[in-house]
């Protein structure tokens, strides 16, 4: 579950003030607005990567405003996917866990496990730069999606991808969401998104978040 509550950001010139709205636990909500409105600004500040200046965010019903991104149990794949160009892919799926310090064996079964969801076994030995948009884009999800965390964000996650590979991606996302049931907010600007995947559409408009019709 994510709640947002009274939240407000100031990124220079640009600032979203007392915005609130909330993800119910298992739901996959799309965000969409206008290019500039502030939606990925609000991915940050729930994500911890921006400071707010009022307001709450919740997790789980758990309080999290002011802990640091590693604390938050977020999934996060940002729009350039952040990808490191030395690491491989089975090291990106490994990532998270090592810093968490997970044991060697269970790293291994969850980049196994993962990287079969995903269907990117056969890549494992790769680096970003022998990778498509597609490979790509499974691959910063396998590493948002390792740890196994409570809330999943992901901006504008199919943008540069083309119309088959946009497919195969709709495909992908309804099946990670059946098999994790991961809360889910997912900004797009592509109202055909939101239709596909979408439980819930909320637009962040003049910064106000508020539903629309399905």
């Amino acid at each position: 579950m994510i709640e947002v509550s009274g939240l407000s950001i100031s990124a220079g010139a640009f600032s979203l003030t007392h915005v609130s709205f909330i993800v119910p636990p298992g739901q996959y909500t799309v965000l969409m607005g206008r290019t500039g409105c502030g939606k990925t600004t609000l991915l940050e500040a729930i994500c911890g990567l921006r400071a707010v200046k009022a307001g709450r965010i919740k997790l789980g019903g758990r309080e999290v405003t002011h802990l640091s991104p590693g604390q938050r149990g977020i999934g996060y794949v940002p729009q350039d996917k952040a990808l490191f160009s030395t690491m491989t892919v089975r090291e990106h799926l490994s990532f998270a866990l090592e810093i968490r310090r997970a044991p060697a064996t269970e790293i291994a079964a969850r980049v196994c496990e993962i990287s079969d969801l995903l269907g990117i076994g056969h890549l494992l030995v790769r680096r970003p730069a022998g990778l498509s948009g597609g490979e790509a884009q499974r691959v910063a999800l396998g590493r948002a999606l390792s740890f196994h965390p409570g809330v999943l964000l992901l901006d504008e996650p199919l943008s540069a991808l083309d119309d088959q590979t946009r497919e195969e991606m709709y495909a992908l996302l309804k099946n990670i969401r059946q098999r994790t049931g991961v809360t889910t907010l997912h900004v797009t600007h592509h109202h055909g998104e939101a239709g596909r995947l979408a439980d819930r559409v909320l637009v962040l408009e003049k910064g106000c978040v508020a539903p629309i019709p399905m």
